[in-house]
Formats: structure tokens, sequence, C-alpha cells
């Protein structure tokens, strides 16, 4: 099992499953988690992960960030394919639950809370024991259901209104809710900030009653997963820096851009390629 030996406080706490992905060139690692919390550590904060996963490939990708592993017997596991940029998924397997129990005493001071899903498995009652925190969330794994086979499809949030409304920020794609704008405006009305993110054709800000348009960046796509990860991660960690909605999605929407250029986790830009974005976006 791994765990972190170095259980200091961290500024960014990503709390949900680190996965496996099977792809064409084989398995690698993945989950919203793996990815928010390697784009906070690039932007210089201390980024952790509570996590429960069966440590079936090695995490180098993950150095420098510290992670609490609960241990599971298999990680959770998931097919993507993608036909014209539209993706359908399997989940093959899925690793326990993650209640804030579980959560190292050092890190219950983290000043950026974001709860990240990717099946289920994470317990929206950590909300409430975080009431100074910035708390933010990417609700795609509360958001979808799989049958038997595992194909997995979008679905009903029965604890939709329990955590927008204790929410400062959340961000999901536009695919997570079956391609349905009119879910939205629920979403809209419980939490104060909710950016919807459409891919190629770039966002939608909805932010104090009032909606605005965020442009993609136009690159050349390699592989488009965990873009919408390291969206969230940075419009949260702007957002929680400058309070400014519109800054913090248009510098997400820059960084974003970047990560669909590389394969997978290395598509995380480094703290020089972010330099250079950030500046790109502020010109």
């Amino acid at each position: 099992m791994l765990r972190s030996n170095r259980m200091e406080p961290v500024d960014y706490l990503a709390i949900g499953h680190i996965t496996i992905d099977d792809t064409p060139d084989g398995p690698r690692l993945g989950g919203s988690a793996a990815y928010a919390a390697l784009t906070a550590q690039a932007f210089g904060l201390r980024a952790g992960i509570l996590t429960a996963w069966g440590e079936e490939l090695p995490a180098e990708a993950l150095a420098g960030v510290a992670i609490h592993n609960i241990g599971a017997e298999h990680s959770t596991r998931f097919e993507n394919t993608y036909i014209d940029g539209a993706r359908t998924q399997r989940i093959l397997q899925r690793a326990p639950e993650l209640d804030f129990h579980f959560i190292p005493e050092a890190w219950r001071t983290a000043g950026l809370v974001h709860l990240a899903p990717v099946a289920q498995e994470v317990s929206p009652r950590i909300l409430s024991y975080f009431p100074e925190a910035t708390r933010c969330a990417t609700p795609q794994g509360w958001l979808r259901e799989w049958d038997a086979d595992g194909r997995v499809q979008s679905a009903d949030w029965l604890e939709a209104e329990l955590v927008l409304s204790r929410l400062d920020a959340c961000v999901l794609g536009l695919e997570d809710i079956g391609g349905d704008p009119a879910r939205i405006d629920s979403m809209a009305a419980l939490c104060p900030i909710v950016v919807v993110t459409e891919g190629k054709a770039g966002a939608q800000l909805y932010s104090q009653g009032e909606i605005s348009h965020i442009p993609a960046m136009p690159v050349s796509e390699v592989d488009p997963t965990g873009a919408g990860d390291v969206f969230a991660a940075t419009f949260f960690l702007q957002l929680h820096r400058s309070g400014d909605a519109a800054l913090a999605g248009q510098l997400a929407a820059q960084v974003a851009a970047h990560a669909v250029t590389r394969v997978g986790l290395a598509g995380i830009p480094t703290r020089d390629e972010l330099f250079d974005l950030l500046a790109e976006a502020a010109a």
C-alpha cells in the first residue's frame, strides 16, 4: 500500500480515485484527482491526494504529490474510446469509497478542497468538515452510472442540492449531463459559480446570474483525456487566489489547451511552460 511519508499540511487537497485507464497503447494512470493535483503542483502549491487504488502501475508520474492511499484490491479501471471527439466509457473495476475519516489530520487545514469523484466514490459529507476552505468539485463521478457490462451513462444526481449549496465553485462537462443544457439552470441556482466545459467549443461561465462564454484556444489535439480536470484545477486555484471568475476562466482555457497537446498526465504543463502560458493569457 502506498502511503505518503510526508504528512505535512497541503494547500490543495484532491479527493478521488487514482485510476487505471486502458488505452490502445496500454494501461496508464489517470483520474480527476491525479490531473488536478499535478496541475496544482505545477502552480507551486503543495498538493495532496486522498485515494484508494491498487498500485498496479508505477507512480513516477505523480512524483512530488503527497498521496494517502487507503488501499484497494484493484484500482478503479476505465476503458475509454474516442470517436470524432466523443468519448464512450466502460468501468471495469471500482476501488473502495472515500470519506472524511480517511483524511490525514495534517491535511484537514487545506485552503482549497477539490472533490473529484470518477465513480460515485467520494462522500459529499466531506464538505461539511471544511467550512473555512474554498470548496470545489468536478461532479462527473456523481453524474454517471453503469450497467452490468460496465457501460457508463449519464445519471440523475440525487445529492445535487446538498453538494452544490455547499460549494464555492463547480466545473463539469456538457457530456456529464448527457448534453442536456436544461439541467444547468438548476445547478447554477444553487452554486455561486458553475462552469460547463464544451471541448473545442470552449466553456460557459455561470456567475451571479450572468452567463459568459470562455473561448477555447486553438491547438493541435493529441489526447483530450484529463483536459477538463486541468481546466477545473486551474480555474479553482486562480479563483481561490484572485476571486475573479472571468480571469480564472481565461487562464484555465489556456492551460487546458496545452494539456491536450501531449498524452495523459504528461500533458500537465511544467512551471516554465505555465509562466509562458499565463503571460500569453494576460496579453
